[in-house]
């Protein structure tokens, strides 16, 4: 039998209720992005030491997600408790460093204790709070607004919308800092050698295209039934059409074979020109594997030829091959 003291209907009407509050105020940030936002970022670029986050309870929580954030896109970082901070781990933190402080209320004893000790290193201060003014946003040389007005909790008091708005404003930074630096694939796959992301990333399409005698290949006056054949011995999904200097013409797909046998009975009589697509998409070797591929989920495209500057097949992708390899 039911718990009638349950009201499911309300919650799940408190949940969408929650979902629209903390949209709202990641909504709210972008307006945010103004000159202070500009200050912190000039701030890391210019840090010749490590970026220090700190917080504690819920933003702690946001600020281990940022340090590791940093980090992992080409910015020193760690994450310093500000309890364990004033008492002993205030070493890890030296001049040069850029310290980012997430707090919400700007008013946490620990957090501002640990604010004094960086002032006498001339450690410069991040603010990320939701109190303009307090003791946290008057001492930083740099405050960043994450205000919200009002939490995602029935109650009003759990850290909800505002640890929400934290990290939103936390990943912007991130992704501006990443921008500014150019960090590129090459370097995201070079700091994730083990993982499935440096997996992703570092792979290019030359790592991952079909070649040899796992290319169908044919030329614009062959028979539409040779060009089937060559689709089947390369168990491939399509065949690439080139011309005498194996510069790519078209594409012919088995798609394209059955619909043309549909029409005309005697469509594999006709050469292959008149049935190829003449402007296929197309990659080249030095490319992101990930760009192609989402490239080929885009378009719905099986087989994707690769070419080089002049146009000249190089081999062809295949999305079933991508995907069992783990690229999606």
């Amino acid at each position: 039998m039911p718990d009638e003291s349950r009201d499911l209907d309300r919650a799940l009407a408190k949940a969408r209720d929650a979902i629209e509050i903390e949209a709202a105020a990641v909504g709210a940030l972008s307006d945010r992005i103004d000159d202070s936002f500009r200050r912190a970022i000039e701030l890391i670029l210019d840090c010749t030491g490590r970026v220090v986050v700190t917080g504690m309870g819920k933003s702690g929580a946001i600020g281990r997600k940022l340090a590791g954030t940093l980090a992992s896109t080409g910015t020193p970082a760690l994450f310093l408790h500000p309890a364990e901070g004033l008492h002993g781990d205030l070493g890890m933190v030296a001049a040069g460093d850029v310290l980012i402080v997430l707090s919400q209320s700007g008013w946490t004893d620990e957090v501002n204790a640990i604010i004094s000790a960086m002032k006498r290193i001339a450690v410069p201060i991040i603010a990320f709070t939701g109190r303009l003014p307090s003791p946290l946003a008057d001492q930083a040389e740099v405050t960043v607004n994450v205000s919200v007005e009002r939490e995602a909790c029935p109650l009003g008091l759990a850290p909800t919308a505002s640890t929400t708005a934290q990290m939103a404003m936390g990943d912007a930074l991130a992704a501006a800092v990443m921008t500014a630096r150019q960090f590129s694939r090459a370097d995201f796959a070079a700091l994730h050698p083990g993982g499935q992301l440096g997996h992703k990333a570092g792979k290019s399409v030359a790592d991952l295209m079909r070649v040899g005698d796992e290319v169908a290949a044919v030329g614009k006056e062959v028979l539409l039934r040779e060009a089937l054949f060559a689709v089947t011995r390369a168990r491939a999904g399509a065949a690439a059409v080139v011309d005498e200097q194996q510069r790519l013409a078209g594409i012919i797909t088995d798609g394209d074979i059955r619909r043309a046998l549909l029409a005309d009975g005697e469509a594999l009589q006709r050469p292959a020109r008149d049935v190829m697509t003449r402007d296929p998409k197309i990659a080249r070797p030095e490319e992101a594997a990930v760009e192609a591929l989402r490239l080929m989920e885009e378009y719905k495209i099986g087989d994707m030829p690769v070419v080089d500057a002049e146009r000249r097949l190089q081999g062809m992708l295949n999305l079933k091959d991508m995907l069992d390899l783990g690229m999606e």
